[in-house]
């Protein structure tokens, strides 16, 4: 095999909302290329991309999915991921993979909720963005106000490659060669110096010339300064296409291949290294002939073949027997095989350069957000972590029968390598184990692998809810620990005071004891029964937050005195201060952001307003749909996606994420202290 050039790969995400079209597009650019003879069939669950046996039974695509094909001598790394909200996270982990993310949008729904979470989180990743218009041949629909709503809410840099044309079955290409053909509305010519006029912004030589000769250039002298205009964000090319009848799919592969980046073009990785708690970017060259440098951004555990990690790779050509260390790993390994992942087939290469997306297998070691290197000079070095969004939604899981605790966590722990978007946590105070993802769907899924691939099966119920405890005034504590049991006693006396901290300000424990009246080795052991306090709660069993806790004082005993005396002199007496000074129970509030149709908004802010939510504002968007800000405590959000659902018809959705602590209610406070005294589980 011949040795690719990076110039001539090209890398794209294909991201969207459920149903817009991206599987069935990748499907047909395999074949539409040469790749496969006949494209499969979603309805039949014979596509490349939606192979696992969930996919087919949904006929939606729920995990992240890589396919390639070749045409014009330019290789297309494609990766198909789900639409579903619940499954974003998954979308958004393989972001660093790619330079270019193309958003395709169905033309009967228009923009819907991925399609701006995606579009903004590239836009902040700094990556290359386009959109796909699909579906354009469906009845009723308004192409023009379409384009004119994705100009609206992502900014005029959004410009036709192509326009529909004959009520969208066929498209007039508006800037490799304008035909000036009629279309279904506006004007190829004014389309294609729109284009020009917004590439030639970013290169005043090119905008000289331009405006001098008052002559049109050609796409070879616009080419530079095309990449320029996407990497700035100062472009964002769409593409009309009827995915089903074949319409713009020519001129889609010319697009990705002619006009989208290659490696070399796109923005640069944001590598970083991180040493001695310091963390500065460093660049790397994306050379093949430089040190490797190459990151996983997705784990796959196949059940004949293992562990796969499928990595980027950003510098440096890998080939068989290659020794790479994971991170600041002492002990490479060697590379047996290099693999190109076709959906679930997987083909060998016998050498992968910078751009190439490749497999590695049976290499246990290997996790998410590796980087991968071939020399120790490298050891620190890291991509940027992509923002995550907090998993506000969680279930908390026990096995259904006894004696299946250990096959529930290996399945967990191979379940959550694969999926970043999913966190595994113990809730200590309530000795629970919580699974937390991105909302209802997501976890079920999970569930239901969890059951088919691994013969698990688990009960579920609603995790406790994380309270803490604070206080809310000024006070003092005061205990003498004294016990003789004959031979040397216990002593320990502690004078503390107590004092607010701004919410979320956590702990602050200060020492000003003078004289020696607490002997300075004893002073750790007052710290101790502070914090045991801290971690268990004085009045309702949850964690304690934003205090301060001032020693000043206290009395020992030559021989008596010991750390077990001040552990509990310690604790008794932040017990003491606490009851003075009006302890009170906080609730975790969540910010929550909700799009629905506008007809919907009454239902919404009332059901909002039942649940103590507070509305912060609303925003119209196009499509005669809403957002809707608030604030609302977690406590009450148990069963809000499927009153949502209802609500709107299935057409609404929500993102919430953690915003901060604010005071319970009286009554909630009374029960969860009530509860607490007579040992039943808040």
């Amino acid at each position: 095999m011949a040795k690719r050039q990076t110039a001539n790969i090209r890398n794209i995400a294909l991201v969207g909302h459920s149903g817009s079209g991206k599987t069935t597009l990748a499907e047909t650019l395999l074949h539409r290329s040469g790749t496969l003879k006949t494209p499969g069939s979603i309805d039949r669950g014979s596509t490349v991309c939606d192979f696992e046996p969930q996919e087919k039974e949904l006929k939606h695509s729920v995990d992240t999915a890589l396919c390639f094909f070749e045409h014009n001598n330019i290789h297309v790394n494609l990766i198909d991921t789900p639409g579903y909200p619940d499954l974003a996270g998954r979308s958004v982990s393989i972001l660093p993979a790619v330079e270019t993310v193309a958003v395709v949008i169905n033309a009967q729904m228009g923009i819907e909720l991925i399609t701006q979470k995606m579009m903004e989180i590239a836009e902040h990743r700094n990556l290359c963005r386009m959109i796909i218009i699909n579906k354009i041949d469906s009845p009723g629909v308004d192409l023009h106000s379409l384009l004119r709503e994705v100009r609206q809410t992502f900014g005029n840099v959004c410009l036709p490659m192509n326009l529909p044309a004959a009520n969208g079955t066929k498209v007039e290409d508006c800037y490799f060669s304008p035909s000036g053909e009629a279309t279904d509305f506006a004007s190829v010519e004014a389309a294609h110096t729109e284009i020009i006029d917004q590439v030639v912004e970013v290169d005043e030589e090119l905008m000289e010339l331009y405006l001098e000769q008052g002559e049109d250039l050609a796409p070879e002298q616009l080419h530079d300064p095309f990449e320029k205009a996407l990497r700035e964000g100062h472009l964002v090319p769409v593409c009309f296409t009827s995915v089903e009848k074949g319409v713009g799919l020519d001129q889609l592969l010319r697009v990705f291949e002619e006009l989208m980046p290659n490696p070399m073009e796109g923005n640069p990785p944001p590598f970083e290294v991180v040493e001695d708690d310091k963390t500065e970017p460093v660049a790397i060259s994306g050379k093949a002939d430089d040190h490797i440098i190459a990151h996983v951004f997705k784990i796959a555990i196949d059940p004949y073949v293992g562990r796969l990690g499928l990595f980027r790779i950003h510098q440096g050509t890998i080939t068989p027997n290659s020794q790479l260390f994971i991170g600041s790993g002492r002990k490479a390994f060697k590379v047996n095989h290099i693999y190109q992942m076709q959906g679930k087939q997987h083909t060998e290469l016998t050498q992968a350069v910078p751009g190439d997306i490749c497999a590695v297998a049976k290499v246990d070691e290997l996790n998410f957000d590796d980087v991968l290197h071939d020399s120790h000079e490298e050891d620190h070095f890291h991509l940027h972590s992509m923002e995550r969004q907090p998993l506000m939604y969680g279930l908390a899981i026990e096995p259904a029968q006894r004696g299946t605790e250990q096959k529930l966590s290996d399945a967990l722990h191979k379940l959550a390598a694969e999926d970043p978007s999913l966190n595994l946590e113990h809730n200590i105070t309530a000795n629970e184990t919580v699974l937390r993802g991105m909302g209802d769907l997501h976890l079920r899924l999970v569930m239901e692998k969890m059951k088919a691939q691994y013969g698990v099966e688990i009960t579920t119920h609603l995790p406790s809810i994380e309270y803490r405890e604070t206080i809310t005034s000024r006070a003092e504590g005061h205990h003498r620990h004294k016990k003789q049991t004959g031979g040397a006693g216990q002593f320990g006396e502690v004078f503390l005071k107590v004092e607010p901290l701004p919410r979320d300000e956590g702990f602050e424990f200060v020492n000003k004891v003078v004289g020696g009246t607490i002997p300075s080795q004893f002073i750790p052991a007052v710290e101790k029964g502070v914090r045991d306090v801290l971690d268990h709660g004085a009045i309702s069993g949850h964690p304690m937050q934003d205090v301060r806790v001032t020693v000043y004082d206290g009395k020992h005993h030559s021989v008596d005195s010991k750390e077990v005396a001040f552990v509990a002199a310690g604790r008794k007496a932040f017990i003491d201060a606490i009851q003075k000074a009006r302890p009170k129970v906080l609730e975790p509030i969540a910010k929550i952001k909700i799009i629905a149709p506008n007809d919907s908004m009454g239902d919404i802010t009332g059901n909002l307003s039942s649940l103590r939510g507070r509305i912060s504002g609303n925003t119209s968007l196009p499509g005669n749909r809403i957002t809707i800000s608030g604030e609302v405590p977690i406590s009450e959000m148990g069963d809000f996606q499927s009153k949502l659902k209802s609500l709107t018809g299935g057409e609404g959705a929500f993102t919430m994420e953690f915003s901060h602590y604010e005071e319970v209610p009286p009554q909630t406070q009374k029960q969860l202290v009530d509860n607490h005294a007579s040992g039943t589980s808040s």
